[in-house]
């Protein structure tokens, strides 16, 4: 029998998350530059992103030539553009004195397929890198990551935005975040539940 699915949040219906889904509007211009392989995967937070800020952009490749219709946009942008990957050369919002409505690129993938897309699109290079200045255990438990502070996108997204504006309440997307987690863990067998690393999270 085929799995019935949401029509708002396209998760199957015995996941959906629309209880959860606050949207909200921000001043920053979000654009993603997702790999192919994470459109699919369940594990997926864009997809979530997309539910709570429905102005921002995502852009599916992982060479220059998927990205042409992304740069013709940033060509003709009039706001500071930032790219949001740790390195040698990049900043903290603070430090670049990044502007709330500034527009940012994530990349979205594995360390190893984002670190791709940056080096197959040389022209990113071209604009300044921000990097997160934070210290954060991610509540991304679902999904397996080699570092505790590896953060999925949304949580990125997330903690780069309060950043720009201290102002901007960025509950609405931690909230649909932990529902679709807390899902997820709780479908899970108990056997395998206990491979994840809890942090002494509660879960039902």
């Amino acid at each position: 029998m085929k799995r019935a699915y949401c029509a708002v949040c396209d998760y199957p219906l015995i996941a959906c998350v629309c209880h959860a889904i606050s949207p909200l509007q921000v001043r920053t211009n979000v654009i993603v530059m997702q790999h192919p392989s994470e459109v699919n995967h369940a594990k997926n937070t864009v997809r979530l992103m997309r539910l709570v800020i429905p102005n921002m952009r995502v852009f599916v490749g992982e060479t220059t030539e998927d990205f042409i219709e992304l740069q013709a946009y940033l060509a003709q942008a009039t706001k500071p553009i930032y790219v949001v990957y740790p390195s040698d050369n990049s900043q903290t919002v603070m430090q670049a004195k990044a502007a709330s409505d500034a527009i940012i690129i994530l990349l979205d993938g594995t360390w190893r397929k984002a670190y791709k897309i940056l080096q197959s699109n040389p022209w990113l290079l071209g604009y300044p890198a921000l990097h997160l200045d934070v210290v954060y255990a991610s509540n991304y438990i679902i999904r397996k990551a080699k570092r505790p502070d590896s953060l999925s996108t949304l949580e990125a997204t997330a903690l780069l935005l309060s950043s720009l504006d201290d102002a901007l309440d960025t509950t609405p997307l931690f909230a649909a975040f932990d529902a679709m987690v807390q899902h997820r863990l709780s479908a899970m067998p108990i056997n395998i539940k206990a491979r994840y690393q809890l942090n002494d999270k509660d879960v039902k």
